[in-house]
């Protein structure tokens, strides 16, 4: 097996918290990814996969398992189902945004939007990866992924794997296990050629973002350069020499509700409805009136609410941290929890435990963290 002396998961995780495993395997092809797993799964003890470690939250003691490092890559282009489409077979262990530098520089479209999201491919379709109007959900095709209980290959369709806001029938929510527990091996995906010219955008969440009006044209490389610069200001894009990218990204996810429960938060909490509107109208044909009016349906959409808004005006202001403690709110934006040199992962915790507190107190609504949490509790 490919074995490797075993080193912090601070070393390993952008959050750079993380005891020391008991194993470290790196699993630079597919069949040594599967062997490794099927070998781990057959032993019984405790693992976890590990990509860009840009998505975990790893607890300071020893991990007393195995980790699996997935160091995999490879782009296989194949014809799409539509002449102007191509699709994109990935390892899972290739560098998401490589991925997409390299489909912006083919000039094929649906990813753009997503420069700058760090982490490895594999773990894209897990969360739904999204930025600016674009998810992942809108070019997958198809994964490639082992499963642990039986430890079989399989193709599996977009459609099977329960793609939501940020979730997937694969992903592990804080404080429950995945509704399917298997790795993917390799990530399908269907872009549009479009070419370097410039076109105009249709999505308006990304026009939004870049400024652009809705005739207004621009090529996929000018959308990946301006969406780069947008992430870097607000501390999103990885930078060796800033502290406010030494986080998880986003800690905390923007809080799904109910329509009903919206309407308690103050009108200008930034809300976006998960659903289109019941119409109000309704229309019976004539000779199936029967003088009755049935009442109109009960409308139980679901809305998004904006987690940074909620920690702001919890009173917890950009920079936020504890005396003498080194993880702290990023300087640049509230939803990134960051560690500002050498903070251990009790601090880290401290401090998103007491955002919690703070936004649940004021708001009524406990916020739920985004990373994966390994030997850490909120």
């Amino acid at each position: 097996m490919p074995d490797v002396d075993p080193v912090p998961l601070a070393q390993l995780t952008t959050l750079r918290t993380g005891g020391t495993p008991a194993r470290l395997v790196e699993a630079t092809t597919t069949d040594e990814l599967v062997a490794t797993l099927r070998d781990v799964w057959s032993d019984g003890g405790a693992w976890f996969v590990l990509g860009g470690g840009s998505n975990l939250f790893v607890g300071d003691e020893p991990f007393e398992g195995t980790v699996i490092r997935v160091r995999t890559s490879g782009i296989e282009e194949l014809p799409g189902t539509r002449p102007d489409t191509v699709l994109l077979r990935v390892q899972a262990g290739h560098d998401w945004d490589a991925l997409v530098a390299e489909t912006v520089a083919r000039g094929y479209a649906g990813i753009e939007a997503m420069s700058g999201i760090p982490g490895t491919v594999g773990a894209a379709p897990v969360q739904n990866v999204g930025a600016y109007g674009q998810e992942i959900v809108q070019t997958l095709v198809e994964v490639e992924l082992v499963d642990e209980f039986t430890g079989e290959v399989s193709r599996v369709a977009a459609s099977d794997l329960g793609l939501g806001f940020r979730t997937s029938v694969l992903k592990q929510h804080y404080g429950s296990v995945p509704e399917r527990s298997a790795v993917i091996l390799s990530v399908t995906l269907e872009l549009e050629r479009v070419g370097s010219g410039e076109r105009p955008i249709a999505g308006e969440q990304l026009r939004g973002a870049l400024g652009l009006e809705p005739d207004e044209a621009v090529s996929l490389r000018w959308i990946r350069d301006h969406v780069l610069a947008t992430r870097a200001r607000k501390g999103m894009v990885l930078d060796a020499e800033d502290p406010d990218t030494w986080s998880a990204g986003s800690f905390f996810q923007n809080a799904i509700v109910s329509e009903s429960f919206a309407r308690t938060l103050p009108a200008e909490c930034p809300k976006w409805p998960m659903g289109p509107a019941v119409d109000p109208v309704t229309v019976i044909p004539l000779a199936a009136f029967d003088g009755i009016v049935p009442p109109p349906p009960v409308e139980n959409r679901q809305v998004k609410v904006s987690a940074a808004w909620l920690i702001e005006n919890a009173g917890l202001s950009r920079g936020f941290r504890f005396p003498r403690s080194r993880a702290g709110l990023s300087t640049k934006h509230t939803l990134a929890l960051t560690n500002r040199g050498e903070a251990t992962a009790a601090e880290i915790a401290q401090l998103a435990r007491f955002v919690q507190q703070r936004v649940q107190s004021e708001f009524g609504l406990l916020l739920q963290p985004e990373p994966v949490l390994v030997n850490v509790e909120l």
